[in-house]
């Protein structure tokens, strides 16, 4: 049976040009509703999430964009006392960092990407680089990949480490 406990989420974001690019902070209060002592480890427990972007054009049609994410779990002391023996790992403070490329090419009508996801803190990671050819105003043939890694089947992206695919 499905259970999805309740949840309330507060957020602010500012975005504006910033060294050329464009920056972007975010940052998010996800509130347990069920679970606010955070004892319970069938329910998240609340947490406060931030993210800082950052996107610039480098050269013509060739964009870099970067991101640095954290997720806070909040209560942490009592989620560790909380998890069963041989439950899954979890840390206090989840990192990620994304790198996104983006090459046009041909008029803009070819498009080379790569976008990379990696965990510090989990040591895990998601490829995905892609061609896409614009045929017409109204049709893309795409060529990409998703590649999935990490050390532990318990993470985001290292649950998925048997499940790369081609498209």
């Amino acid at each position: 049976e499905l259970f999805y406990p309740e949840l309330a989420v507060y957020g602010a974001s500012v975005r504006g040009p910033a060294l050329g690019g464009i920056a972007n902070l975010e940052l998010g209060y996800y509130d347990s509703l069920q679970d606010r002592a955070g004892t319970d480890p069938l329910v998240e427990n609340s947490s406060v999430k931030y993210l800082v972007e950052y996107e610039r054009q480098l050269w013509t049609d060739f964009t870099l964009g970067a991101q640095y994410y954290v997720e806070q779990m909040l209560r942490f002391g009592r989620f560790a006392a909380a998890r069963p023996p041989g439950g899954p790992h979890q840390d206090e403070f989840r990192h990620l960092l994304t790198l996104r490329l983006t090459q046009l090419l041909w008029n803009q009508t070819v498009e080379l990407s790569l976008f990379v996801f990696y965990s510090p803190s989990d040591q895990d990671y998601y490829l995905r680089p892609a061609v896409s050819y614009k045929v017409t105003d109204q049709l893309t043939a795409v060529l990409g990949a998703n590649i999935f890694g990490g050390r532990r089947v318990s993470t985001a992206f290292g649950q998925l480490d048997r499940n790369d695919n081609a498209y």
